[in-house]
């Protein structure tokens, strides 16, 4: 299932998305008589298996509701969860290459994490995934890119063994963690430059835990203006992503809806010779097989 958030006619809608259409999840639950809550993305996440149960019911029923069908031009795409209760998780450094990559623009010799590295991105940062992210040159003159896959928490959790990290997976979506290099190195820590409004476009969709499967064989790219920068696959992560629930759960509750972006690949702009900041006008896609796209403009304020 692949499940949105939009908004169609002044209201936000918890959506099925087929191709070319959407399927307005609490009114076709209210005529099938579905005692779920499908009202918002995060009720539905909240909701657990019964919740899902619903939502396979309704898949199957779709045709039976024939009013509850909107047609996608009619709908403008909200990141799946635009309100998450809490910070974004992040991974750092978590592709060998991006690792390699970032030491080599330094000058440096690379060292390998032994650990996963987190921080978080403000929930502020949150984006649509077709939104426009600012770029304001009195503060930043770096603004890089990095395409993530980010896993959305279903059930909640502390201390959380790695061999049962799968069961606390509600479903994945696409992420991209903007990043303002500049603000990062001057502040010495990386909450600032990755904290920026608009600067974590999320979506289109969250795809289920069950139709992803194995979510190693998921393929990441990323193009800037048509030119391939990113690719990768998410097999290629030094953690993967029963070690980082694993990680951070350690004496941390997680909760149902928490976003975790997992790290990106190589081919950032700021390793590239010579480095390569966003400007104004630039489109970036940043693309995950089996779940979509975001198209995102650099917008100059």
């Amino acid at each position: 299932m692949k499940l949105v958030t939009a908004i169609h006619e002044g209201r936000t809608l918890t959506g099925l998305w087929q191709p070319a259409r959407m399927l307005d999840l609490a009114a076709a639950g209210r005529r099938a008589n579905e005692a779920a809550d499908l009202s918002s993305m995060l009720a539905i996440v909240r909701g657990g298996s019964g919740a899902l149960a619903a939502l396979r019911r309704l898949q199957e029923r779709g045709d039976d509701f024939p009013e509850a069908w909107i047609d996608a031009s009619q709908v403008q795409l909200l990141a799946p969860i635009p309100n998450p209760v809490r910070n974004v998780f992040c991974v750092g450094r978590n592709y060998l290459d991006h690792v390699r990559e970032g030491y080599a623009a330094k000058g440096q010799e690379a060292k390998l994490p032994t650990v996963p590295q987190f921080f978080t991105k403000a929930t502020r940062a949150v984006n649509s995934p077709h939104g426009d992210v600012r770029l304001d040159p009195q503060l930043t003159r770096l603004l890089d890119y990095e395409v993530e896959l980010a896993v959305i928490i279903g059930t909640g959790g502390r201390d959380i063994p790695s061999e049962q990290a799968f069961e606390h997976v509600f479903g994945y979506t696409v992420a991209n963690d903007f990043t303002a290099r500049d603000l990062q190195r001057r502040h010495e820590q990386w909450f600032k430059g990755k904290s920026l409004d608009t600067s974590c476009p999320l979506g289109p969709c969250i795809v289920d835990r069950d139709e992803i499967g194995d979510p190693r064989t998921l393929e990441l790219s990323l193009t800037v203006n048509g030119e391939p920068r990113q690719h990768a696959r998410v097999a290629q992560m030094i953690f993967d992503i029963p070690a980082i629930i694993a990680s951070l759960s350690a004496g941390l509750t997680l909760e149902p809806g928490d976003i975790i972006a997992t790290g990106t690949p190589a081919g950032v702009g700021f390793a590239m010779n010579p480095p390569q900041a966003l400007k104004g006008g630039d489109l970036v896609v940043s693309v995950i097989d089996r779940i979509g796209e975001l198209r995102n403009r650099i917008v100059e304020v």
